[in-house]
């Protein structure tokens, strides 16, 4: 199987599923991100919102492809892209972080580490943009596919919680520590990566 990592970007965002390309939960605050649902504007609001983080600030995000199919990817920004992120009661994520917005691999492709190739390729960019850390806020009472990743898988991948609290803890994982992940940390980050994933597939257009 031949196996490749890209940048997203606005050419490759049509290789994401619909209904992580028109969701808007982190990229826009509550209150405007309901208007651009109702309005059926969430999708172009998804594509300007990266548009937006690419020219500012950089990459953002990665598509990992097995025989040309899309199999996964991941996003990520930091604090100031993402207005959702303000909303939580552990915020405001730390200065020297980036936040992990979302993460999938397919079931059929759990357990072969593309899960992490993905994100060690995300730390390894981050570590030569001056990054310390990845942080995400975690859903401790998790209990299905959602925006907001699973707290207690984040942990087993090696997050650490900085922030506690009963439903939204604030976790971070430290950069360096990440590229090297070994051994039992594949298999979490594969577990975490294939938790979230909402459509039975990732479909080309």
């Amino acid at each position: 199987m031949g196996r490749r990592l890209v940048p997203l970007t606005l050419d490759s965002l049509a290789e994401v599923p619909l209904s992580c390309r028109s969701c808007v939960f982190w990229e826009l605050d509550p209150v405007n991100g309901e208007a651009a649902i109702k309005a059926g504007q969430a999708e172009l609001e998804k594509e300007s919102w990266i548009s937006a983080v690419l020219l500012e600030w950089g990459s953002c995000g990665r598509i990992a492809y097995v025989d040309d199919a899309p199999v996964g990817f991941v996003l990520y920004a930091p604090a100031a892209y993402v207005p959702r992120s303000l909303a939580f009661p552990t915020s405001p994520l730390s200065p020297d972080a980036v936040q992990l917005i979302t993460a999938r691999i397919l079931p059929d492709y759990q357990g072969q580490g593309i899960g992490r190739t993905l994100v060690q390729a995300v730390a390894k960019d981050l570590v030569r943009r001056g990054f310390k850390a990845i942080e995400a806020f975690g859903d401790a009472r998790w209990s299905g596919p959602g925006c907001v990743l699973p707290a207690d898988h984040l942990l087993a991948v090696g997050f650490k919680t900085v922030r506690p609290h009963p439903r939204y803890p604030r976790l971070r994982l430290e950069l360096r520590s990440a590229i090297s992940w070994k051994g039992e940390m594949e298999v979490a980050l594969e577990r975490l990566l294939g938790a979230v994933q909402k459509e039975p597939s990732l479909r080309p257009l």
